[in-house]
């Protein structure tokens, strides 16, 4: 009879309340295979990162995305690789915010740039989009530029007459992925600080180059 009991009692337990989106972590890219290794898909990469290392899987379309959840410390955070293309990016960031009542100060958008050499990090609180069209997209769709940023470098252009698009658009050598993958190690740790509001801390943590850190 006790038996009985007990599992009454299992059938009436509440389900565990799940903790609400409280971050977006927007890794920006290109959707298609032929852009998987090209260098304007460092923040997809990023994203890829997450998943193994939290065991979880971003490949459900929503926002115009594919997007997985993960618990990172104490936040619930939505991963989200925008598949609008690179220029119009901010279309889902805004959807996927609006849908969560995210504020700005909680999209967390990762990218490449081209300024940093290959595996250097910046994190930044907010600021002008550069010339990065993806990051221009969302400032434009957020209506703010107030959203951290991490910043993954990918290197400059051989020469300054190289055009831009091609650059960013060819691919990584193997070496150069292998480079930038061991570097989100560091990228991670910032990415926890940043979800805890400590984006000076991330800036420590991410900003100096592996040798140079204290």
């Amino acid at each position: 009879m006790a038996d009985i009991f007990d599992l009454f009692k299992q059938i009436q337990k509440k389900p565990e309340e799940v903790k609400p989106i409280t971050h977006l972590v927007v890794g920006l890219g290109n959707p298609g295979a032929q852009y998987r290794h090209t260098r304007h898909n460092a923040g997809f990469a990023f994203i890829d990162y997450l998943c193994e290392t939290y065991g979880v899987h971003a490949d459900r379309a929503r926002f115009s995305s594919l997007c997985g959840e993960a618990a990172v410390g104490e936040a619930r955070v939505l991963l989200m690789r925008p598949q609008t293309m690179m220029n119009l990016s901010g279309k889902a960031v805004a959807e996927a915010a609006g849908f969560y009542h995210i504020p700005t100060e909680n999209i967390i958008v990762v990218f490449d740039d081209v300024s940093l050499d290959v595996g250097r990090l910046r994190v930044r609180r907010k600021g002008t989009h550069g010339g990065h069209n993806g990051i221009r997209s969302i400032i434009e769709c957020l209506g703010s530029d107030a959203f951290p940023r991490i910043k993954v470098g990918v290197g400059q252009k051989p020469h300054p007459d190289y055009d831009l698009a091609a650059w960013v658009l060819g691919d990584l050598s193997a070496e150069e992925r292998k480079q930038i993958w061991e570097t989100f190690r560091r990228a991670e740790k910032g990415l926890c600080r940043m979800l805890g509001g400590d984006v000076e801390g991330a800036m420590q943590i991410c900003n100096a180059a592996e040798g140079e850190r204290a």
